[in-house]
This record gives structure tokens, C-alpha cells and sequence, in this order.
């Protein structure tokens, strides 16, 4: 029989198995631990030294110490994916995970290089965006910096150092 208790405050199993037995003539429920072990190598180095079987141990793993054991793996993906930004039939992707945030999709995003800088610049126009917010001309300075390509250049331009601005400009 499966049964789920109900204790407030106290964290439920998720499986909890029970059976009845006759014991000294008295009927008792046992409960049988619910144990699942995994035997694989989940860590993508196809050709790693793996020790054998019998050498193996099992890793308790939970919520406590799940980033650590995927550290100590070190999970990773190579593949092939369809390039639908550089016009190429495909593009080499390699990702590695040491923790449970380097599944999110920003994260991901982060480990290849054109999409890491697309998630860049988009959030250079989230902050770009922010700081607008509330003032009356920076609209129609982007508008003319972006219609201008003589004034874009020479904005997007990094000079070694900024210019001096003459005496009669210079505010404190």
C-alpha cells in the first residue's frame, strides 16, 4: 500500500511505502525506505578513467548538496547546433555545468560566444532604457545618433583617452 502522511510543518516524502505484516500475533505497518541508485557517468568525458563497479560508491545527493556534486562531475555537452545568426549551416557548442543555475537559459546563453554577446548588448539597452526613463531629450539625441552614421562612428569610437574640453566649457 502507498500512503502519503500529512504532518504540518514536517517535509512529507515524496514516496513512502508501507506494508502491513503479522507480527507476535499483532498486526503492524512497516515502512520500506524508498533507495534509488543511478550507475552512469553523467559527466560527458566519454573517454575519462572510470574506476569498476565494485570500486564505485554511492553519493547521497539532496538540495544541500546537489551544486557540490555537480562541481565534483563536472557535467558537460559538446554538440552541433544549427547557426541561425552567423549564416552558417552550423556551430560547435560546448557547455559545462558545475551547478544547478548554469542549466538557466541566460546562463547557457553566457557559454556561447554570439549569443553571450547578444545577451550583452540586450542588457546594455535594458540599463540604456532604465536611464532614459524620465529624461525629456535623450530621445531625440538616440534618434539623430542613430540616423547620423558619421555621429554614430564617431561615438562608437573608443578614444585612449577623453578629450580636454576648453577652459570656458569646464564646470565644477
Amino acid at each position: 500500500m502507498i500512503s502519503r502522511s500529512r504532518n504540518s510543518g514536517e517535509r512529507t516524502a515524496r514516496v513512502q511505502i508501507d506494508y502491513d505484516i503479522e507480527m507476535y500475533g499483532q498486526q503492524q505497518s512497516v515502512e520500506l525506505p524508498f533507495v534509488m541508485g543511478v550507475m552512469a557517468d553523467l559527466s560527458g568525458h566519454g573517454g575519462a578513467f572510470l574506476p569498476p563497479l565494485d570500486e564505485r560508491s554511492f553519493v547521497d545527493i539532496d538540495a544541500s548538496n546537489f551544486d557540490h556534486c555537480m562541481r565534483d562531475i563536472g557535467p558537460t555537452l559538446a554538440l552541433q547546433v544549427p547557426d541561425h545568426l552567423g549564416g552558417q549551416p552550423a556551430m560547435q557548442v560546448d557547455l559545462s555545468f558545475g551547478r544547478i543555475d548554469d542549466f538557466r537559459p541566460d546562463a547557457v546563453a553566457r557559454q556561447v560566444p554570439a549569443l553571450a554577446r547578444l545577451l550583452r548588448a540586450r542588457e546594455q539597452l535594458a540599463l540604456l532604457l532604465t536611464y532614459m526613463d524620465g529624461k525629456a531629450g535623450a530621445e531625440q539625441l538616440l534618434n539623430q545618433l542613430i540616423h547620423d552614421r558619421d555621429l554614430l562612428a564617431a561615438t562608437a569610437a573608443e578614444p585612449d583617452e577623453a578629450p580636454a574640453l576648453p577652459a570656458a566649457e569646464v564646470r565644477a
